[in-house]
């Protein structure tokens, strides 16, 4: 799972999440950060209104919470959805020895490969969406 820090990096870069079913999130309090939550059709929906986004939790007995804002909480992106936001610039991901992993990406325009390491495939791969949404932002930074 993508590590704390890297989600709210990529959270204020501007990733935007648009909830939908299997998103993990955690929720931006401190007596629950860490604690990871599913979409799911049966258990936690997300619902939109005219003022934002409210993931509903259904059936909850355990604890009073019934909903929340999307503003209140953390998407935890998944490799697949990292992987994707990356699109055609993703050239591979290789495993390091001992541990850890590469991402090898070639931006656009770029004539060179750029690689991202982490201990983790989803956080290399986050620091890869990272460095795109940078390079988005600043053009002049490549």
């Amino acid at each position: 799972m993508i590590s704390i820090e890297l989600a709210e990096q990529l959270r204020d870069a501007g990733v935007v999440w648009r909830p939908c079913t299997g998103d993990q999130f955690t929720i931006l309090q401190p007596d629950m950060t860490g604690d990871v939550f599913t979409i799911s059709d049966m258990m936690i929906e997300a619902h939109e209104f005219s003022t934002g986004t409210v993931l509903g939790f259904n059936g909850t007995t355990e604890w009073a919470l019934d909903s929340v804002a999307q503003d209140d909480a953390l998407w935890l992106p998944r490799e697949d959805q990292l992987r994707e936001m990356l699109g055609g610039t993703f050239l591979s991901l290789q495993a390091r020895s001992p541990e850890g992993f590469t991402v090898l990406i070639r931006p656009p325009g770029a004539d060179e490969a750029v690689a991202f390491g982490a201990d983790s495939a989803v956080d290399t791969y986050a620091l890869a969406v990272l460095a795109l949404v940078d390079l988005a932002l600043d053009p002049t930074s490549a």
